[in-house]
């Protein structure tokens, strides 16, 4: 018996019992754990105990009606999290190489509504054969180990990757409905800016985003001391900028994502020579398991030709055509 426990812990872990271990420990409920694997209890449990058994330790503590993880639990908890979703991701490349062409894209929610989603209709129309997958998340996903091929990122250029493409630059202006500014006094100042609601991302004081403040954009005009009507917050800059194209406010707005409503009249500019100039920049970021299909190369090839056409209706200068590639 030693012998065959001794040849149990030496041998490769069964690759079979990682995935009820990792339900079980996502879960802490080998009954939740069950339902979502689409087995028994008991079945579960029995794997859970043979891949202790292979381990050598204990890796739940188990309570009347709970359990936990050991310390070994959470250590290998560590290694599982990472390696099923290669495997999976591996498993769906191969799949997806022998089926329909597709690309999948990771964003931030705002750049998705107010950028890519409207323009996608013209690469839909020119490339039929291929799919279009859009995870619109603000949280960063690794694209190593992520099911995506391409990232829309957000942030300036000292925290994008050596191999990030530079889509165009930004700059803040401040923006509203033309039926808003028609029957109000004629904004020729930034201090006219007072008799409006000001609008802006609630927490914009309290993170990173702080250049993305009408604060900010107050102090370069020297007006520190400026109060507007009222404040109206909102957590997304799509939300935002929907708000001002419905007259609710002005929106201190990020150039490139009303680019579009500036040139068709939904939005009016009224103070343009008072642009203030963003740290930020919106990148592209290939995957490194994706950059050799050719959907992947015709997708990025037309994001190329939709950042030009923003470049040049914001008017950036100069064009970053020579310079996109920052390594």
């Amino acid at each position: 018996m030693l012998h065959s426990q001794t040849h149990l812990r030496s041998r490769p872990i069964s690759a079979g019992y990682l995935r009820a271990f990792e339900a079980v420990a996502r879960h802490l409920n080998f009954r939740a754990a069950a339902e979502e694997m689409a087995l028994t209890q008991s079945a579960v449990s029995r794997q859970i105990q043979s891949l202790e058994e292979e381990v050598g330790v204990a890796l739940f503590l188990r309570h009347t009606r709970a359990v936990e993880l050991t310390s070994a639990g959470a250590q290998l908890l560590v290694a599982v999290s990472h390696a099923l979703p290669r495997l999976d991701s591996a498993v769906r490349q191969i799949r997806q190489s022998a089926g329909r062409k597709s690309v999948s894209v990771t964003t931030f929610a705002s750049f998705a509504s107010m950028w890519l989603i409207p323009r996608l209709e013209q690469f839909q129309r020119d490339n039929p054969d291929i799919d279009i997958r859009i995870d619109a998340t603000d949280t960063s996903l690794d694209l190593d180990i992520a099911d995506v091929d391409l990232a829309l990122r957000y942030g300036p250029v000292a925290n994008m990757p050596p191999k990030a493409i530079r889509l165009f630059g930004e700059q803040l202006t401040p923006v509203a409905s033309p039926w808003l500014l028609k029957d109000a006094t004629p904004v020729k100042k930034p201090a006219d800016l007072a008799q409006f609601a000001l609008i802006e991302a609630g927490d914009a004081h309290r993170t990173h985003l702080e250049w993305l403040t009408w604060r900010r954009w107050f102090d370069e005009q020297q007006l520190n001391r400026l109060q507007p009507k009222r404040w109206l917050y909102f957590n997304y800059a799509y939300q935002m900028v929907q708000a001002a194209l419905t007259g609710q406010g002005v929106v201190l707005a990020r150039l490139p994502m009303v680019a579009e409503s500036l040139s068709n009249g939904d939005l009016i500019e009224p103070l343009p020579r008072l642009r203030m100039e963003s740290p930020m920049a919106y990148w592209l970021i290939v995957g490194p398991r994706s950059d050799h299909r050719p959907e992947i190369k015709a997708f990025c090839d037309w994001l190329t030709v939709q950042a030009r056409a923003t470049r040049q209706a914001t008017g950036e200068v100069p064009d970053p055509d020579t310079v996109d590639n920052i390594d």
